[in-house]
């Protein structure tokens, strides 16, 4: 082989050799970052599978809260309500030993004239033909009688709820003034209303006879001028038979 060609031959077994030389150098120095960057990214997608399963486990922790939420309110409502009924009903009961209290006390200026009881029906508050009657007999001592008030008591028997006897007995004592003001102009200032539901029985609730007996609105025409007419030692009768239960 001459000079030249060894030359040749060197040179390329040289550039063979660096060549690579330079490549596994790059290898040596890549390998560890391209293995960095795989951690990496393999680190990145477990943070974000860690971050979605505490995004989901906010989101049903966050829908139970709202859920508990919702029904703590809807619970406050409800006991909000019936407090609210409770007061309602409470102040409708003083109401009525309000109106009853003052009543009495305005009564006892007052001395009875002519008194008289009017019955009704199971669960009924229209006037019966001998119930008008009664009425009747009753007004025709209002136009003799000075000062006078006329002074209404509504009573049931104990048949329902309490409430519900107290509008009856209402009920049936606005009967007997709708009549008296109709018939005989019988001003509202002069008429006092007592509803006294089931709370006041003339006879007891045990028989039918007696639940007929306390069906009841007794009427009294008083007057609180003396000496203008001589109270009856009697209440007026009705002459009624007691209404039959329906």
């Amino acid at each position: 082989m001459n000079r030249t060609s060894l030359g040749i031959f060197l040179a390329v077994s040289l550039a063979a050799t660096v060549g690579c030389t330079s490549k596994n150098y790059v290898k040596q120095q890549t390998t560890p970052l391209i293995n960095k960057t795989n951690e990496l990214d393999d680190m990145t997608a477990k943070n974000s599978k860690d971050i979605k399963d505490v995004d989901a486990r906010a989101q049903s922790g966050i829908q139970a809260v709202n859920a508990k939420t919702a029904d703590v309110e809807q619970k406050a409502q409800a006991a909000n309500q019936s407090a609210s009924s409770a007061q309602q009903m409470a102040d409708s009961a003083n109401n009525r030993v309000g109106v009853l209290t003052n009543t009495v006390a305005n009564l006892d200026n007052y001395r009875p004239v002519a008194e008289t009881s009017v019955k009704f029906g199971f669960n009924k508050d229209n006037l019966t033909p001998k119930a008008k009657e009664a009425l009747d007999q009753l007004a025709g001592s209002i136009s003799s009688t000075k000062g006078y008030i006329i002074a209404l008591e509504g009573s049931t028997d104990s048949v329902g709820s309490a409430d519900y006897n107290y509008d009856l007995s209402q009920r049936r004592a606005n009967s007997v003034i709708q009549y008296l003001a109709s018939k005989y102009n019988v001003p509202a200032h002069k008429i006092y209303v007592i509803g006294l539901g089931k709370d006041k029985p003339v006879e007891t609730n045990k028989t039918r006879e007696g639940r007929a007996d306390n069906r009841r609105v007794d009427v009294r025409l008083m007057t609180n001028t003396v000496g203008d007419t001589t109270p009856s030692t009697t209440p007026t009768t009705t002459g009624q038979n007691n209404p039959s239960s329906l």
